[in-house]
């Protein structure tokens, strides 16, 4: 059995029902799924994921990237993003791994490897494609082996982690990377200025107060902001409102109007004029298409 094999034969041992699973190591988890899915929102935090059986797309602005056995992902920073499912099925159902990044850790192994940080450059996106090593999937495979083995995961399981994020650190998105562990650079700065809008969303803002707790200029921040998560940021703070009034409709029932004025929508015609143009549908008919089951990715 060969490294990718193995792979989609661990996920799929330890994940055997569709859905997410958290495991017992930390920042690891497991996701199956046994059916295509439609295009689902979810704001991605900084992770690692890597595909192992079935296929998927994610949309980010006008990118599509084709997410399969052959391919994994970097996320640097909170990012909205459009993930669909679309190759799957009972019999080989999608699987993947997603490994949440600790930037502390990231910090001190790029210190330890003596390893520079591209301060100075612009960034780039938030999201890079890569592939697969097999020294990569060799480390991959070593962490999930070390699920059937709690005694030794406590003192492996973090030596399998190092070794996954040196592999990626020291190839083709070592630069994406290395930006999770800069509080100091460009995109730690972006990530300064994504923390706030996050926690102010619902209320209105200028630019001009978030370029402040970014420490930037206001055209710095457009510039390197959109160049990270390709919105404006009122472009990201409408995205995460729309997803967290998609979000209480679904899960806490609450009509579209209610939903809307608990984000901050002044204007019941303007957040279904927003949502529909986000969504595909206005917010009732996209409340009742989702309320039957739908796979979440």
């Amino acid at each position: 059995m060969d490294r990718q094999d193995e792979l989609a034969y661990l996920i799929g041992r330890h994940a055997t029902a569709d859905g997410v699973h958290r495991t017992r190591i930390p920042r690891l988890s497991l996701i199956r799924i046994s059916r295509p899915t439609e295009p689902l929102h979810r704001l991605y935090a900084p992770e690692f994921c890597i595909f192992a059986q079935g296929k998927k797309e994610v949309f980010v602005g006008g990118e599509v990237y084709t997410c399969d056995r052959n391919r994994n992902l970097v996320v640097s920073v909170d990012l909205p993003v459009v993930g669909q499912i679309v190759e799957a099925s009972l019999e080989v159902p999608y699987l993947g791994l997603q490994l949440d990044l600790d930037p502390a850790m990231l910090g001190g192994l790029m210190l330890e490897a003596k390893m520079e940080a591209a301060n100075g450059r612009s960034p780039g996106s938030g999201l890079a494609p890569g592939a697969n090593s097999l020294e990569l999937l060799d480390a991959v495979v070593r962490l999930l082996r070390l699920l059937d083995t709690p005694r030794d995961a406590g003192i492996l399981a973090p030596l399998a982690e190092r070794e996954i994020l040196y592999r990626l650190l020291t190839g083709e998105q070592g630069r994406t990377l290395g930006q999770i562990a800069l509080s100091d650079g460009k995109v730690g700065q972006v990530g300064r200025a994504i923390s706030w809008i996050k926690d102010h969303y619902r209320e209105p803002f200028r630019v001009e107060d978030v370029a402040v707790e970014a420490r930037m200029s206001s055209s710095a921040l457009h510039q390197h902001f959109k160049a990270v998560t390709s919105l404006s940021p009122l472009q990201y703070q409408k995205r995460l409102r729309l997803q967290e009034a998609r979000r209480l409709m679904l899960g806490s029932s609450l009509d579209a109007a209610t939903a809307g004025f608990a984000v901050g929508y002044e204007s019941a015609s303007q957040f279904s004029r927003e949502y529909r143009r986000l969504f595909g549908a206005p917010p009732l008919r996209d409340s009742e298409k989702m309320k039957h089951p739908r796979l979440q990715t």
